[in-house]
């Protein structure tokens, strides 16, 4: 798989990393839609957004909030980061979902 699979895959299922949402995101209102709206975000993709092809880094906009997602790369034991994010063996994902005035 791609890294850009690999990113997809948690993103939309929340199996194969871990998944964070910011105090910001858990005390709104709106949290249930904003994590369906990351979970089913399907682009667009340009090099604008998504210059790697990595699909690790998107803004959502819910009820006039804008928020971000963001996925990162570890190493199996979160010390640093990850020597090949496209290997899952050798890679821990975390995705934050967060308000963009948190970031």
């Amino acid at each position: 798989m791609t890294i850009a699979e690999l990113n997809d895959a948690l993103r939309t299922t929340f199996q194969g990393g871990a998944v964070f949402l910011t105090a910001g995101i858990d005390s709104s209102p709106d949290r249930d839609q904003i994590v369906k709206t990351v979970r089913q975000y399907a682009g667009p993709w340009t090099e604008d957004n998504d210059p790697y092809q990595e699909h690790d880094f998107a803004k959502v906009v819910v009820n006039g909030t804008d928020c971000f997602f963001k996925i990162d790369y570890y190493n199996q034991d979160y010390s640093g980061l990850s020597e090949d994010a496209s290997d899952p063996d050798v890679t821990e994902r975390v995705l934050t979902i967060m308000l963009a005035e948190e970031y």
